[in-house]
């Protein structure tokens, strides 16, 4: 067969029902579609057995991450073209019972299974999370999550993120800035929100890499706990805090926020973790966090948020970052979190949206990945870097779109005086 490239083009246009935007390169050398477009390669029938076995967005990353399916040209173009195709209109609540009423549909599944052959489905890559039983966000299952996605080993983070070791949004003057002067901008403007000052006591919920607790206390003289659940990071953290001098002001506990119970502190800074706590457990971690606050004390809680859908306003998963990056990881639209904070007892005093900043950043972490590809797959595993590498450029175009969002959200636990301690002019951060 020499004609592989024009049949799966044909075929896969009549289940999606529009023209494909991008080329194919198939396994026996045919190429067929757009010319100058960015090209999907199919470098053999088991990718069509993961499609077919998986319809939608996992399929395609399983394809993708065990290097079954690539894609030759610029990964952003080539992502951007299929997202309304795929991944804007994935309807997993679909059955495939449903979708084979439809005989265009039937006769293109009946096509691409004489491509693909018909032996056992394809396992799924190694990198996939085995899926669990029973209640989610549990000590002992977010201690499983947060390994996964954060003890990959911290050479490999230091290729993505660079020096300053921050796995968040960074806070752009400029798209010139360079990654490392974003991230200790964004790192003083949470200070600066907190209103730290010298003395106070500080709680870094999620502190990773230690990035905030050292310069909290390094530039704002505040004594700080950070903690994780990831024993990778905690051991990385420690070193940059002795090496700075720090040990006396900044302390790294492996423990679950949920067990910290030497407050109050005078603030609490929650960057990019509350994404983990799930809908069942959110009131909770509010709650929590309130209780280990001194009145008066500050939140400042930076989180990833999803476009409502509707009338929906629940949290939603994504398959492949489920499956892949962030096992139990949910999202919620920025009202739902500001409801929950409001609940737990929090004034809510400031919410800003950051998310071009975040688009911007990904750009860099992806650009420093591919930089040095071959070191990050050596490091991590062929399977595991493709991994990073498609969430993280999906991700950046998701925030260009505003399909997601992600903000900063200052939180007040307000005394019964009324006071809330924040300046009559609250942007200046004083």
């Amino acid at each position: 067969m020499a004609d592989a490239a024009l049949r799966l083009k044909t075929l896969f246009e009549q289940l999606l029902g529009a023209p494909l935007p991008v080329r194919i390169h198939a396994w026996d050398g045919s190429q067929a579609g757009p010319p100058g477009a960015p090209a999907l390669v199919v470098r053999n029938r088991r990718a069509l057995r993961r499609l077919l076995f998986k319809p939608g967005e996992v399929g395609l990353a399983r394809a993708w991450v065990s290097g079954d399916l690539d894609i030759e040209g610029d990964l952003y173009t080539a992502l951007g073209l299929i997202s309304g195709l795929v991944w804007q209109r994935d309807d997993d609540s679909r059955t495939l019972v449903e979708a084979l009423r439809d005989p265009a549909v039937r006769s293109a599944a009946r096509g691409l299974v004489g491509l693909a052959g018909l032996p056992l489905p394809p396992a799924p890559p190694p990198e996939e999370v085995r899926r669990r039983r029973g209640h989610l966000h549990t000590r002992r299952t977010d201690r499983s999550a947060i390994s996964h996605h954060y003890d990959v080993g911290n050479d490999f983070y230091e290729i993505v993120l660079g020096p300053s070791m921050v796995y968040s949004c960074a806070y752009w003057e400029s798209p010139d800035s360079t990654l490392e002067q974003a991230q200790h901008d964004k790192l003083e403007l949470v200070c600066r929100k907190l209103g730290l000052t010298p003395g106070q006591r500080l709680l870094d919920v999620g502190c990773g890499w230690g990035s905030m607790a050292v310069h909290a206390a390094r530039e704002h003289g505040v004594s700080v706990v950070g903690v994780t659940l990831s024993q990778e990071q905690a051991a990385y953290a420690r070193k940059r805090v002795a090496d700075e001098g720090l040990t006396d002001r900044v302390e790294i506990r492996v423990q679950d926020y949920r067990d910290v119970t030497d407050g109050p502190y005078d603030a609490i800074s929650s960057i990019g973790m509350a994404e983990h706590v799930g809908a069942e457990r959110y009131l909770e971690y509010a709650r929590d966090l309130y209780a280990l606050l001194r009145p008066g004390g500050r939140l400042l809680n930076h989180q990833i948020a999803r476009r409502p859908q509707g009338d929906e306003s629940s949290y939603r998963l994504d398959g492949f970052i489920d499956a892949y990056v962030f096992p139990d990881g949910e999202l919620a639209p920025v009202g739902t979190t500001v409801t929950q904070l409001e609940r737990a007892g929090f004034e809510v005093r400031d919410v800003e949206s950051i998310r071009e900043h975040y688009a911007l950043t990904l750009r860099r972490w992806v650009a420093r990945l591919e930089k040095d590809w071959p070191r990050a797959a050596g490091l991590a595993g062929t399977g595991r870097a493709r991994v990073w590498l498609l969430y993280m450029a999906a991700c950046a175009l998701a925030f260009e779109t505003n399909h997601i969002g992600v903000n900063q959200v200052l939180a007040v636990r307000t005394p019964p005086s009324g006071s809330s301690g924040l300046p009559l002019r609250a942007r200046t951060w004083n």
